[in-house]
């Protein structure tokens, strides 16, 4: 009598590795799809150089720049970068409102894969993409008066991804929440305009009155410009005037808020977003 060999239990087709395929392929769609759509790519980063060069040297020009004579483009290049991540990774939430007009997001449905998976993977292609188009501002950062130290650019490239992924689960989420893109183009510049204008990232928010700088400490933005300018400083030759004009901190009740609180602050809005961003999916459709 010989015996029955026990059969392989069946493993579940919703692993923790058909999971990162299916991120994977989100995300190889969406680069492709980047990639193929240059003139997208170009205008924002045209208008990422009008801002730091055109907007920072005029302007410049009107604002006291303290002891040190210190460009405006300097103090500014923190703010151009986390606008143009922004802008870069909620744009890019786009293609969910597209897919869905044109019945593709359907088809993504009923495939075999989790619904958290293919949220993470639109997050992270945002991400990425918007990661890719502050990369080249900040190959112009010398021009902008931001020494090329490699410390310094590691940080900014890390903060960078980070409010990136930020960014792209607050679009994912306004895109998952819409029904149509002209809906999804209007609530995204009804969220993108407040975030930047009250973030500190195109002025210092030391001398705003004090109704308005109280807004600008409830902005998750807020955290993730102030710790990138406190990056540039660190590389700068500047006095304590010029410091505590351009790069004063941000601080509650007295108490100055250190970066590593700051990011910490950003890394939790970010978390939050996706969370919120899965459920309301999950929800969805």
């Amino acid at each position: 009598m010989t015996a029955t060999r026990r059969q392989p239990a069946p493993t579940s087709p919703f692993g923790l590795g058909h999971d990162l395929r299916t991120i994977r392929v989100v995300l190889k769609r969406d680069l492709f799809r980047f990639v193929h759509d240059v003139s997208r790519g170009v205008a924002m980063l045209l208008q990422s150089v009008m801002w730091l060069f055109v907007i920072g040297v005029g302007f410049g020009s009107l604002i006291p720049r303290g002891e040190d004579d210190l460009p405006l483009t300097a103090v500014m290049f923190p703010g151009v970068i986390v606008m143009t991540v922004i802008g870069t990774a909620v744009s890019s939430a786009a293609t969910i409102v597209t897919d869905r007009e044109v019945g593709f997001l359907r088809g993504m449905l009923v495939a075999p894969a989790k619904r958290s998976a293919l949220i993470l993977g639109k997050v992270l292609s945002g991400a990425v993409l918007a990661t890719l188009q502050a990369c080249l501002i900040l190959s112009v950062a010398g021009l902008a008066g931001v020494p090329y130290a490699p410390g310094l650019m590691l940080t900014l490239f890390g903060l960078t991804f980070m409010v990136g992924l930020t960014a792209s689960a607050m679009g994912v989420f306004i895109a998952v929440s819409v029904k149509g893109s002209e809906a999804f183009m209007g609530m995204a510049q009804l969220v993108i305009s407040p975030l930047v204008l009250l973030s500190g990232a195109m002025f210092p928010i030391g001398n705003l009155p004090s109704w308005l700088a109280a807004i600008t400490l409830v902005n998750p933005i807020t955290y993730v410009v102030d710790p990138m300018r406190q990056a540039v400083f660190a590389h700068l030759d500047t006095s304590p005037a010029t410091e505590a004009l351009f790069n004063p901190g941000i601080t509650w009740f007295g108490w100055q808020i250190p970066w590593a609180a700051e990011v910490g602050l950003v890394a939790g809005a970010g978390v939050i977003l996706v969370w919120l961003t899965v459920v309301r999916f999950n929800r969805s459709e």
